[in-house]
């Protein structure tokens, strides 16, 4: 998965929700799109929670531009 991009790993999980929802596959394709779908879906929180870490705010300030941590709206 080395060159898999978040947006390629969105696209693949939303094809196997299709065919998951689809109810045409055998009970082993179903196991192995499920198997696949939470790989996908670690690689992508883990690239969320990456992202979220390096996410910073440049904030204008009297001495200049400081960098201060993300913070969610509550």
């Amino acid at each position: 998965m080395s060159d898999l991009t978040f947006e390629k790993a969105i696209e693949e999980l939303e094809n196997i929700v299709k065919k998951l929802e689809g109810g045409k596959a055998t009970l082993d394709q179903t196991l192995e799109l499920f198997e696949k779908g939470m790989e996908l879906g670690k690689f992508c929180t883990e690239k969320l929670d990456n992202i979220e870490r390096k996410i910073e705010i440049l904030v204008k300030g009297p001495d200049g531009i400081k960098k201060e941590p993300f913070e969610e709206d509550k």
